[in-house]
């Protein structure tokens, strides 16, 4: 299962473990996260590159926000919604935790 972790302040997310939806390189569920992480990520450096820090490492992101504006504050609003929409549709691979 991958499990999330959003604060509420929207500044530190989490993502780790494996959906387990399928094998490994055709996990649909786990291709969709890291797509709509990474994306968002690239999207937020190309506005901004100190903007966020990350950690990557197999199975696990970690994002800390470092500065918060409209533009950022709104990819970041739209990366946790998509994830809150798969989470919806495969509630057996991903739980995301609001703290």
């Amino acid at each position: 299962m991958i499990k999330i972790e959003i604060n509420d302040q929207l500044d530190h997310i989490v993502i780790k473990g494996h959906a387990n939806h399928g094998y490994a390189g055709n996990d649909i569920v786990c291709a969709s996260v890291s797509s709509i992480a990474i994306t968002s990520l690239n999207a937020i450096t190309r506005l901004d590159e100190k903007a966020i820090s990350v950690i990557e490492d197999e199975g696990f992101l970690e994002v800390k926000v470092n500065k918060h504006d409209k533009y950022i504050d709104t990819i970041i609003l739209n990366m946790v919604s998509l994830l809150e929409e798969l989470e919806k549709q495969y509630k057996k691979n991903i739980k995301i935790d609001r703290r």
